[in-house]
């Protein structure tokens, strides 16, 4: 099978996300690039906006090559941080909003970022204030976004007294920045959990980003005029790669959304005329869940790509029938290698575009190895291992961690389940080392289990992913209480979510006298999963 290719849709050609955005915002003048509330931003406009940012950065002391933070939600000025930040020759470190502050802290400190883009108030929470009260003395400088009503803080700076701070600084010396890059510069530097619990960052650069979501638009049949809702998180690689780096790529327009709410969303593809709409499957299902979908008019929705999680067929029946979209597909990617790897062509069956995430992309391999690293045969189970173009250039500082990841022959080992069929479509079976997925958010026992036993009347704690019918996956965790303890569920529950984002705190607990162990005397996964089924 041929990539279905749209001949008169071309993405824009570019060797860096700066080099994209000036070209951008030639190409497309006279369409709006990036729409939010009552803010417009015309793609004639765009590129001199992101310009005010890096002359502000630059004015703060940022050097080519430093890591600067964001955290904040989906917004017009995540973008504006973003471009500019790496306009002047800095990387981007996005923080999960759901994140707390301990949490996005261990992120600015291993990352180095002593400047971070954040928010006031958002959802009953100040995220400068958080960081306040953690006792934070890592950051110079945080720019705040948005308006705060808290007291002034120290450190801080306005988001319009940081664009005046910058007029001092040349455009001269921002083009300088610009001409520094090439295609192998770190674009973006994006924290990762991994097994052990510890995050790690994953170096990518501008190029391969560039390359691969030139495909991922082309496929799609992206153009100039699409409206594109971005509800995944810009702090991840499908908000942001896939999300509004695709729009630059083809004068698509970005309508930021922060906070999902299935009755919200149905009201702005009708009001805002949404042609392009993708998420994990949850997203689809909430929308068709929805009892008053049928007072809405969703005639402008066109193309959906969706991923993350077994897809029932029926979904992708339901989704061209009763949302109307005229292309409908399935990706597969990780961090590691910036977000995208296999795509299913559009014009495949329900089937197809179901129960498998498509091909792999051109410039790269995929392949299934067993535990030895021999390569398997079609239809035969193992690790599924990718390599090319778009395999991050390693995990910064930790060399022995790229190491394990990336082999000798260059391929990256995912650590995740899978198979290939004859005609080289992927089929992912399970993930290794147990990790599970929550709404689209890959959630990692060992982490979780590490935080559960801070609390202190926990012993022990085991972690597992269980079927859940509106998430896909939820955690299930298996306690051993402290002697002596009355914990129950809801407080426990309460105290995970006071000390971790949302989507890891487990939605079932289960209290048990002692933990089941193998012969290496560690925890039995497997043992666990057979209780919870038994229950």
């Amino acid at each position: 099978m041929t990539m279905m290719q749209t001949p008169d849709i071309v993405p824009l050609q570019a060797q860096t996300i700066p080099e994209l955005l000036q070209t951008a915002s030639r190409r497309f003048a006279g369409i709006t690039a990036i729409e939010d509330g009552a803010e417009r931003i015309d793609y004639a406009d765009l590129a001199t906006r992101a310009r005010d940012v890096a002359r502000g950065l630059i004015q703060l002391g940022v050097a080519p090559g430093d890591r600067v933070a964001v955290w904040a939600p989906n917004c017009a000025r995540w973008v504006l941080a973003a471009l500019g930040l790496q306009m002047a020759g800095a990387v981007l470190v996005p923080i999960n909003t759901r994140m707390k502050a301990a949490e996005a802290l261990d992120i600015i400190k291993r990352s180095g970022s002593r400047i971070l883009f954040s928010v006031g108030d958002f959802l009953g929470t100040d995220y400068p204030a958080m960081l306040a009260d953690a006792g934070d003395e890592l950051l110079d400088t945080t720019v705040v976004m948005s308006e705060r009503t808290g007291p002034t803080l120290a450190g801080t700076l306005a988001w319009e007294a940081f664009i005046r701070h910058g007029a001092a600084v040349t455009e001269a010396a921002v083009d300088e920045r610009i001409r520094q890059l090439t295609t192998d510069s770190l674009s973006d530097l994006m924290f990762t959990s991994g097994t052990t619990g510890r995050p790690k960052g994953v170096m990518s650069a501008h190029g391969a980003a560039l390359s691969a979501f030139a495909e991922f638009v082309r496929v799609l049949g992206m153009k100039p005029g699409d409206r594109y809702l971005i509800i995944n998180p810009f702090f991840h690689a499908f908000g942001y790669k896939a999300g509004w780096l695709s729009c630059l790529l083809t004068g698509a327009t970005i309508v930021p959304h922060a906070v999902f709410d299935a009755d919200a969303v149905l009201q702005r593809i009708e009001r805002d005329r949404i042609s392009v709409l993708p998420g994990p499957p949850t997203l689809y299902l909430s929308l068709l869940a929805n009892p008053d979908l049928a007072h809405h008019d969703l005639s402008s929705l066109r193309v959906a790509v969706t991923g993350s999680s077994s897809v029932p067929p029926v979904l992708i029946e339901r989704m061209r029938h009763e949302l109307g979209f005229e292309v409908v597909t399935t990706a597969y990617g990780l961090t590691e290698c910036g977000g995208f790897a296999t795509i299913c062509d559009p014009s495949d069956s329900a089937d197809t575009i179901a129960n498998t995430s498509g091909k792999a992309i051109p410039g790269t391999e995929v392949v299934i190895m067993d535990e030895a690293g021999r390569r398997l045969a079609a239809d035969e189970s193992g690790e599924i291992c990718v390599r090319g173009f778009n395999v991050m250039q390693g995990y910064f500082q930790n060399p022995e961690a790229t190491a394990e990841a990336i082999d000798a022959d260059g391929w990256l080992h995912t650590g995740d389940i899978g198979s290939l069929n004859a005609q080289g479509y992927l089929r992912i079976t399970g993930r290794l080392k147990d990790m599970f997925i929550v709404g689209g958010f890959n959630c990692y026992p060992a982490e979780i289990e590490a935080a559960l036993v801070e609390h202190p009347e926990v012993a022990q704690a085991a972690v597992i992913g269980v079927p859940d019918e509106r998430m896909g996956e939820v955690g299930c965790a298996f306690i051993v209480r402290r002697h002596g303890s009355d914990l129950d569920t809801s407080r426990l529950i309460q105290w995970s979510r006071d000390q971790m984002a949302n989507y890891k705190v487990p939605r079932v607990v289960r209290f048990v006298t002692e933990l089941p162990v193998n012969a290496s005397n560690k925890v039995d996964k497997l043992m666990l999963k057979r209780e919870f089924d038994r229950a």
